[in-house]
């Protein structure tokens, strides 16, 4: 198991790095070609933290592994929540004030929903996963209508955050080296990935959904980690806080249609009557703490331990079930 387990460090580390690599590349391109950079800030920009899900999942649908793409996307989600932002408000209580998130929470939970709703028999199809993909593309586009037609979008933080990671002034040459360097390190590593994480849970009896939902979640969600961390160490709190909601959003809109798209299957029962539960009630959770009554919608200390004391009942019991 030394060999696998190497081969899966060095392919989670080339994944984070290469899916970088590209965003970098590709919104550089966009903005040397003219595209505002509002669209490109919360269009290439905010959809980079999931890249790696969205290549993994792909891979692994390719690779006939659909329940482990459906875990991959679920467990991100559940990771994001209880480990990510539990982590994140441990080092620094989280002060919500973008009027972005507080629309796109209830947007979240909604879809959440429909997600469960579409594994709940325990069957992905390839018409699911399209509506699935067609919801993402709504939810961009009226995400961009809603920050162009606002009154200043200056006055909403997050808006103004994620525009700000647009890079600027990168010659051509230099975006089209790292948007082709992604292109071809991203499905590359995520192949890799998947090969040495199935060889690892098949030695310990893992099914494919529960490396989807843990190692590969896990190690998938390591750049949500960074960007919160960085986020609230420089006080932006709603960037921060607008990683974990925007990703979780394209999760279950352009990760988990990929699945079904690609590779229309049964699904472990588990993912709908026990992984989802848990990510619902992770996301119920986000809301209150993000939306309390006293007003002071701020995620405290207190909160982000729950949280994280959350995670780690959460893989115990996935793990117990293994054992």
């Amino acid at each position: 198991m030394i060999l696998p387990s190497i081969i899966l460090l060095i392919a989670f580390a080339a994944l984070v790095w290469s899916a970088d690599r590209f965003v970098y590349g590709a919104a550089a391109i966009a903005k040397n070609l003219g595209v505002p950079t509002l669209i490109v800030g919360l269009t290439i920009v905010a959809m980079g933290s999931s890249a790696p899900e969205m290549m993994v999942s792909a891979s692994a649908a390719l690779a006939d592994k659909t329940n482990t793409a459906v875990g991959n996307a679920i467990g991100s989600n559940i990771t994001n929540i209880l480990l990510v932002l539990g982590v994140t408000a441990l080092i620094k209580p989280l002060l919500v004030t973008s009027s972005t998130l507080k629309r796109e929470m209830p947007i979240l939970m909604l879809i959440s929903l429909g997600a469960w709703y579409v594994i709940s028999d325990n069957y992905f199809s390839a018409p699911e996963g399209t509506a699935l993909l067609v919801g993402f593309i709504i939810f961009i586009l009226g995400l961009i209508y809603i920050a162009k037609n606002q009154k200043s979008e200056e006055e909403d933080p997050f808006v103004a955050e994620a525009c700000g990671d647009v890079p600027s002034n990168v010659s051509n040459k230099s975006a089209i080296f790292w948007l082709v360097f992604g292109l071809i390190l991203l499905p590359v590593s995520s192949h890799f990935l998947i090969g040495s994480a199935v060889e690892i849970a098949q030695h310990f009896g893992m099914s494919d959904l529960v490396i989807g939902l843990t190692i590969i979640a896990i190690g998938t969600s390591l750049p949500e980690l960074a960007a919160c961390i960085a986020g609230v160490l420089k006080g932006e709190d709603d960037l921060a806080l607008g990683n974990i909601i925007g990703s979780n959003i394209f999760n279950l809109l352009a990760v988990l249609s990929l699945a079904g798209m690609i590779n229309p299957s049964d699904i472990d029962p588990g993912a709908a009557s026990r992984d989802m539960m848990v990510m619902l009630g992770a996301t119920v959770v986000l809301i209150a703490m993000s939306l309390n009554l006293k007003g002071t919608r701020r995620i405290n200390r207190i909160e982000g331990a729950t949280l994280l004391c959350g995670f780690f009942a959460y893989q115990y019991y996935i793990f117990s079930q293994v054992a």
